[in-house]
């Protein structure tokens, strides 16, 4: 049975050696962070597991007590200083994999999450937020639940049985947003080229920033979009009320808009609200291959900081220090691969901090890490053009990548090239 409790009851069930689960994005339980950053001895000994999305959720936990530790899948710039003292473990894993784990790689003793009221038969709905929630009901000993009356009680998203919340806070504040990223005419020169390999009655998927808001813009001129993606952004609104996201050839959940996450703008949170075509699905379906492989004509769309000219890509480390995580875009690449008639497209920036660095490069670098691997790269995508990888060899992928690069790098990276390919005695 739950037992309604005040904010500040919720430090008080902490115990040091215990394993504490905090929802992310959108559905971070602020009131209970709250009152936990009111009571940081509470913290002494325990060790919090968080997903943290970079520019929305910042709470190193770490802070609150010396002996407090925190595990993460994706880094961000407040937990920076926690990453490189090594108070904050970052796990690098493949979304999919991040859902096995919190269901049964690791014991929860604690899970907060975040809820709607609950309707009349009890039951909460998960609101904008699915992703891993799933995962951590089945797995912890005793769950928190954060009621927030602003929370959207979504049509399509799972519901929470009262009875499978211990402890129930009620809130009413307003949810975290993420703002719309600014297009730049770069964005939107990406955006065209990847709107020319999108056909009709595709479904795509996209992230969020300035260059998935490009995309969708883009988009605007195909017809009946099916829409399977981890998160939705604002960019998804334009689109499906204009008609193009009907999703009626879809041969997976037809007809319907599917997604883990919403983030963006308080527009977007009321919209999301209103439509009974959007299914909120957990990691487990959104990530899964062998869900996605079974969607004709899926097409990933993500980004990367770097390429290098073998097809590797690099999402989530700059310089050597960890400034994201791997997140789901292999999931999604290895997924549109094995679909009938699927593509996966990286699309980025050509150029780096102002036009001074390629981000096509030569071979990353020691200090970095491939996200992707070359084996699953498809099609890369720079303002300068689309160019498709898959089933290229070695000299013909770079020649190809090189096409695309910002012409002042173009020289420089042959050079390079041959030099790194003489090396190896190629």
């Amino acid at each position: 049975m739950t037992k309604w409790i005040a904010p500040d009851a919720v430090p008080k069930l902490l115990r040091p050696g215990m394993t504490v689960f905090v929802a992310g994005a959108g559905n971070e339980p602020l009131a209970l962070i709250d009152a936990l950053k009111a009571e940081p001895a509470a913290s002494a000994g325990v060790r919090y597991v968080a997903l943290m999305v970079p520019g929305i959720n910042d709470t190193d936990y770490t802070a609150l007590h010396p002996e407090t530790r925190l595990t993460v899948f994706f880094a961000t710039p407040a937990l920076r200083d926690g990453l490189e003292t090594g108070r904050i473990d970052f796990v690098p894993m493949q979304y999919r994999a991040i859902y096995d784990y919190l269901a049964d790689g690791i014991q929860i003793d604690l899970a907060l999450i975040q809820v709607a009221p609950p309707n009349a038969d009890g039951h909460c709905s998960q609101g904008l937020n699915v992703d891993f929630v799933p995962a951590v009901l089945n797995n912890a000993k005793t769950v928190v639940a954060e009621v927030n009356k602003a929370m959207p009680a979504t049509e399509g998203a799972p519901a929470v049985p009262l009875d499978r919340i211990d402890y129930a806070v009620e809130a009413d504040h307003p949810l975290p947003t993420f703002p719309v990223g600014k297009v730049t005419d770069a964005a939107r020169a990406i955006g065209a080229h990847v709107a020319a390999l999108v056909n009709d009655g595709d479904c795509i998927q996209t992230g969020i920033g300035a260059i998935p808001n490009a995309v969708l813009a883009a988009l605007g001129s195909k017809n009946d979009l099916g829409f399977q993606s981890g998160m939705i952004a604002d960019g998804v609104i334009d689109l499906a009320e204009a008609g193009v996201l009907t999703g009626k050839v879809k041969t997976v959940d037809p007809g319907k808009i599917v997604t883990g996450i919403t983030l963006g703008t308080q527009k977007l949170y009321d919209w999301a609200g209103t439509r009974p075509d959007l299914l909120f699905r957990p990691v487990d379906y959104t990530h899964d291959v062998g869900v996605l492989r079974q969607i004709d004509n899926f097409v990933s769309i993500n980004s990367a900081l770097e390429i290098d000219l073998f097809g590797q890509v690099n999402a989530d480390i700059l310089g050597g220090r960890q400034v994201s995580g791997t997140g789901g875009s292999v999931d999604l690449m290895r997924g549109a691969a094995l679909s009938r008639g699927g593509r996966s497209i990286v699309a980025l920036n050509a150029t780096a901090a102002g036009g001074k660095l390629s981000r096509i490069v030569p071979a990353l670098a020691p200090e970095n890490a491939a996200t992707a691997l070359r084996t699953d790269i498809d099609y890369v995508v720079t303002e300068y053009g689309a160019a498709r990888l898959r089933h290229l060899p070695v000299e013909a992928r770079a020649e190809t990548l090189i096409g695309i690069a910002a012409p002042e790098f173009r020289d420089t990276l042959h050079e390079q090239w041959k030099l790194l390919r003489k090396r190896a005695g190629g």
